[in-house]
């Protein structure tokens, strides 16, 4: 094998392993992640839909759920469908520069995810504890500054990560026993030394989680004082229903980043890896929409009144 540097890093060509030690399950996972794909996408874009056309879901907390919704939305479509190919045809070969694109999307929307869920829960502590002020405190300016950061933040671990990506060197032919474009993956291919880009990626994904983490972990310590000290049981089962939506998203994704980014690795726990990867790139964009409509009254009413409207409009046409 010819072994390259980065200048020659478009002679470089990946292949995708994904599930192709198991022939027989091709078809059937083709069709179970083309129904998942197609939740996720439905459901999404629904969400957002759904916030937009509803005048009362013109708060903080649905401003940050239907960008919570975008990011799955998009994360999502980076890896899906590239998988889905995969599994449908026999030739899985992908390009370094497509490689390192797809990457590069991949990352910035999950960093982007990680600090949306932290600002989600701040956004919970400001509207337990103070509901009268909620609206003033989390003024639109405050709401877009912080989601424009979230963003940004994104796509900075990835400007950064994917810079030591471009500085390794690789095979000519490179497999990657994964379906998605995965960090460690492409450094397992690389033929020089990645002790840097390793140690760049623990401290990235380090920091993103205990940061994030410590947000989540102190607001919600709050939003338990004040469920606490609250005397209306109705105003608690409210609280607590709102925020019970939220810590399940995050409690399924972030359990998975830790495992995949903040854990050492092992080379025996390669088919867990590439199952995680599946469940935090494919399986929550679908959850996270789910989960939040399905205990969500506002939604669930929009969704019922919308059906009604078209109900109303096929009746009122046949007539």
């Amino acid at each position: 094998m010819l072994s390259t540097d980065k200048n020659q890093s478009g002679m470089v060509t990946f292949i995708l392993l994904g599930f192709s030690d198991k022939p027989e399950l091709q078809f059937p996972l083709f069709l179970v992640f083309l129904v998942i794909y197609i939740v996720t996408v439905v459901g999404n874009l629904g969400m957002i839909m759904i916030i937009k056309i509803n005048p009362k879901l013109h708060t903080p907390m649905y401003f940050f759920l239907s960008h919570l919704s975008f990011v799955d939305f998009c994360y999502s479509t980076v890896v899906t469908p590239k998988l889905l190919e995969n599994l449908a045809v026999a030739d899985r070969m992908m390009s370094f520069r497509g490689c390192i694109t797809q990457f590069f999307f991949a990352c910035t929307f999950v960093v982007t995810e990680t600090f949306l869920l932290a600002v989600m829960a701040y956004d919970r502590v400001v509207a337990i504890s103070n509901p009268l002020m909620y609206t003033v405190a989390m003024s639109q300016t405050l709401c877009t500054f912080l989601v424009t950061g979230a963003y940004a933040w994104g796509i900075v671990n990835s400007l950064v990560i994917m810079s030591s990506l471009l500085s390794l060197s690789f095979c000519r032919f490179s497999i990657l026993n994964n379906f998605v474009c995965e960090y460690s993956v492409i450094l397992s291919a690389s033929c020089s030394d990645t002790y840097v880009s390793e140690m760049l990626l623990f401290t990235f994904a380090t920091f993103n989680e205990v940061s994030t983490l410590l947000i989540i972990l102190t607001s919600y310590l709050f939003i338990l004082v004040t469920l606490i000290q609250m005397d209306s049981a109705k105003g608690r089962r409210k609280a607590f229903s709102t925020c019970a939506s939220h810590f399940m998203a995050i409690s399924i994704f972030h359990g998975t980043i830790l495992f995949l980014y903040c854990v050492p690795r092992n080379q025996n726990l390669n088919e867990e890896i590439k199952v995680a990867s599946v469940f935090y790139m494919v399986i929550i964009p679908m959850l996270n929409p789910l989960i939040y409509s399905l205990r969500n009254k506002d939604v669930k009413e929009t969704v019922i009144n919308l059906r009604f409207t078209k109900i109303l409009h096929q009746f009122i046409c046949s007539c």
